[in-house]
């Protein structure tokens, strides 16, 4: 985990510290007419000149920060805040000490504009899992029971439409069904920005369901087939020839074997659900975590895009580990071996 998150959050770094990024953002500090000259200078002047692995070294906080005096006899450097004599600055100033940086559009520090956006993500994903989580694992299981029979195949057809349309296609189609004056049905509003404070079932419904429905027929089928292959096992058939109901063979035999494998599969659901909040939320106007790292890159903010990154990139390995952990305990065969 360590090892994979310094590499992609390197990667991250480079990519957003190429010279023409720089170059924007020397532009936006100090002007949009000024020469390649005042850029170089401007750049110099904020430590964007040092070579690329020291700068992620003092992002990362393992590198003392930068300290240049300039031709005014100003020190400045990337732990000196302003009014700060330059010996009362700590040396470390980074990521490991606390300091994600400052956002150069939102003009707040990093960490408070991150953790409010990640709040109001947090709760549109609660709702998702809620939604998405029960409604996928009583399709699979009502369709893994009976193997081939009708309701198997209008199940696992609707969890297949679900699954093959992307989250920008069913967004839209609600907006249009359910919000325009086209077809007639305002049930729901069209944008969930008023959601992000105040959630109603008029706001908040339509986002929920985009990004649910999405993962809903992949939990939906790897259900089914997990239920599908636990129903053809030896003790399923030792259990029916004993005289035990069906109702009870699937309670208590089968379903909690069928539930090991979706299991897994939901946990993966986190980081694929962070591409459907990214579009969900700039299709609905939500201000979560989303539509911060579409802002960050369009405004080339660079402290807020890699710190939206690495909690990205946090998200991911820590639901991986949690889910290997949890499968251990799910699956006893695992131990055993």
């Amino acid at each position: 985990m360590l090892v994979t998150a310094l590499c992609l959050t390197f990667i991250v770094f480079w990519l957003t510290n190429i010279p023409p990024n720089l170059e924007k953002i020397a532009k936006n500090e100090a002007g949009a007419r000024i020469t390649d000259a005042e850029v170089a200078s401007w750049l110099d002047k904020n430590g964007y000149n040092t070579p690329i692995v020291v700068r992620y070294g003092q992002w990362l906080g393992v590198l003392p920060g930068w300290v240049l005096t300039g031709e005014d006899g100003v020190t400045r450097g990337r732990c000196i805040e302003e009014g700060m004599a330059p010996d009362d600055a700590p040396r470390f100033c980074g990521v490991l000490q606390g300091d994600w940086g400052y956002s150069r559009v939102r003009r707040d520090e990093v960490t408070t504009v991150v953790g409010s956006a990640l709040a109001a993500t947090a709760k549109l994903m609660a709702w998702v899992m809620i939604v998405m989580v029960p409604g996928a694992l009583v399709t699979g299981v009502l369709a893994g029971m009976r193997e081939g029979s009708r309701l198997d195949r209008a199940l696992s057809g609707f969890s297949i439409l679900t699954t093959a349309t992307p989250e920008y296609v069913s967004g839209m189609v609600f907006i249009v069904v359910f919000t325009s004056t086209a077809v007639g049905l305002r049930w729901f509003n069209g944008s969930a920005n008023a959601a992000v404070d105040d959630a109603t079932f008029a706001n908040f419904t339509l986002p929920v369901l985009t990004i649910a429905l999405y993962g809903m027929g992949y939990i939906a089928r790897m259900t089914r087939a997990s239920m599908a292959e636990v129903m053809t096992s030896q003790y399923i058939r030792t259990a029916r020839l004993k005289g035990a109901s069906f109702a009870r063979i699937v309670l208590k035999h089968a379903l909690r074997n069928a539930l090991i494998a979706p299991f897994t599969v939901i946990m993966l659901q986190f980081p694929w659900l962070l591409n459907g909040v990214v579009i969900t939320e700039s299709l609905f106007s939500y201000k979560g975590f989303g539509w911060l790292l579409v802002e960050a890159a369009g405004n080339n903010d660079i402290d807020l895009l890699l710190a939206v990154s690495v909690v990205s990139v946090l998200v991911v390995l820590v639901t991986q580990l949690i889910s290997d952990i949890g499968y251990v305990f799910l699956n006893p065969r695992i131990r055993l071996k």
